[in-house]
């Protein structure tokens, strides 16, 4: 008879072994291709933007944490991973100013303000780039040409995909799309890079494929039924990026595969919707964003009734 006192607790009794750390250090592998590619296209100022968001997310985490008296959790790489994927979905050109705000307004408001890891109802990098954008609209929509830092030249702009259709401007290949040689915010341009990282996520197994196909399926699918090239409308604007690293999220996003398939079909929905009747050139942080809003919803009914339990009326 063993003397050791015995734990009860709580079901479940049964643990996968995956800590918080370890899947936003997958996360973090994932996004190294991304980085790689907007440095080599964007010049050493990609890497400088990346930093400062980094730094803006994590400083504000622990000094928000220590003036509300919470523990100290930046162990769990959560903030870094925040301010990576903030980075990313800025332009290289933004004021280094404002790329400090966003990261103060992706942890201290979206995320500390309803309680931390786990709490936050939206995606804090989607939710604090769309901030930005609708603050400082004029300085979020410069775009620098890829390799434009090695050129002498005053003229270092240029029109990303969106604009250059709607103007009628040159458009890039599918080649220089897929690579990454256009214009767009820093982790955005490359679908190379963006899927790279997905296939390291589904091999560790951080994500499923369900979010990203569904999402991206979608939008090709929808683009081409009302007219648009499918490989052009999933390979432009941030859609790999947010349906890879942010319609994934964790937090955000439903519990059940029903779920997260109505929530990545919505996302397809309204970016589709955004980009060919809305006065937006790009509609997919809305439309995570608005679905990360109904999430609850999305789980409330699909998520299964517990065996002998009552059905909740409406």
């Amino acid at each position: 008879m063993t003397s050791e006192p015995l734990i009860v607790s709580g079901s479940p009794h049964l643990h996968s072994g995956a800590q918080s750390s370890r899947i936003m250090r997958d996360v973090l592998i994932a996004l190294i291709p991304a980085v790689l590619g907007a440095t080599i296209f964007f010049g050493p100022r990609a890497l400088l933007v990346i930093l400062i968001t980094v730094t803006s997310c994590v400083a504000s985490e622990y000094l928000i944490r220590r003036l509300w008296h919470r523990s100290n959790n930046l162990h769990d790489l959560t903030a870094v991973v925040t301010g990576t994927l903030l980075a990313l979905n800025l332009p290289v050109s933004l004021p280094l100013w404002m790329a400090a705000l966003g990261g103060f307004i992706a942890i201290v408001i979206v995320k500390e303000c309803f309680g931390g890891v786990g709490q936050n109802f939206v995606n804090p990098a989607i939710t604090a780039r769309i901030v930005l954008l609708m603050s400082f609209s004029s300085a979020m929509s410069v775009w620098n040409r890829p390799f434009s830092y090695l050129e002498h030249s005053d003229v270092v702009t240029s029109a990303s995909y969106f604009e250059a259709l709607q103007s009628n401007l040159p458009l890039p290949s599918l080649g220089e799309m897929f690579l990454g040689i256009r214009s767009g915010s820093l982790g955005e341009t490359s679908a190379l890079a963006l899927l790279l990282g997905l296939i390291y996520l589904l091999y560790r197994r951080v994500i499923t494929p369900l979010i990203p196909v569904v999402f991206v399926g979608t939008v090709g699918l929808l683009s081409w039924i009302l007219g648009g090239d499918p490989l052009y409308q999933m390979m432009s604007g941030g859609l790999l990026l947010g349906a890879i690293f942010m319609a994934t999220d964790y937090t955000t996003s439903p519990t059940t595969p029903l779920g997260q398939g109505i929530f990545a079909f919505g996302c397809g929905l309204i970016t589709v919707l955004i980009r060919f009747y809305a006065a937006l050139p790009e509609g997919v942080s809305y439309a995570i964003l608005l679905m990360n809003i109904v999430t609850p919803l999305i789980d409330r009914f699909t998520i299964p009734r517990a065996f002998g339990s009552e059905r909740r009326r409406a």
